[in-house]
């Protein structure tokens, strides 16, 4: 069963996600709407945005589309940042020293090019890596 807050299906009607029927002063959600306001919880609870949630329920075939690309690229850029902090937390537990930061020779090299004006990316791409992931840059030997 579909649960909404009087506030949220207020804010959807607001941003034109949804349009009931009034009939004496009450709203009345058809099956249609049922079905926009599931999708629109769905892609929300997915933490995709209402923008391309209302693309996607109202747009043109090639405009709602181009909207779902650009969020998936979007997606992707934040599942690298995620693994990258992963690896780099992942790394710094693995790490022999108390203090990584102060102690540790690689992780001190790589702060210190960074300092010096590397971007992440360059830094990886200096290991020989596409990406920038930490793990590259802290192999605790």
């Amino acid at each position: 069963m579909l649960m909404l807050n009087t506030s949220a299906l207020r804010y959807y009607e607001d941003r034109g996600l949804v349009t009931p029927e009034r009939r004496g002063g009450k709203r009345m959600y058809s099956r249609e709407h049922l079905r926009r306001l599931a999708f629109t919880q769905l892609m929300q609870r997915l933490g995709i945005s209402l923008d391309a949630a209302s693309a996607v329920l109202d747009e043109p075939s090639d405009q709602w589309r181009r909207v779902v690309r650009g969020q998936i690229v979007a997606i992707e850029e934040l599942i690298a940042r995620a693994n990258g902090a992963r690896d780099f937390l992942e790394h710094a537990l693995a790490c022999p020293t108390d203090h990584p930061v102060d102690q540790c020779p690689h992780m001190i090299e790589a702060l210190d090019k960074r300092l010096g004006g590397l971007t992440i990316e360059e830094l990886a791409a200096e290991q020989g890596q596409p990406s920038p992931r930490w793990l590259v840059f802290f192999a605790w030997r």
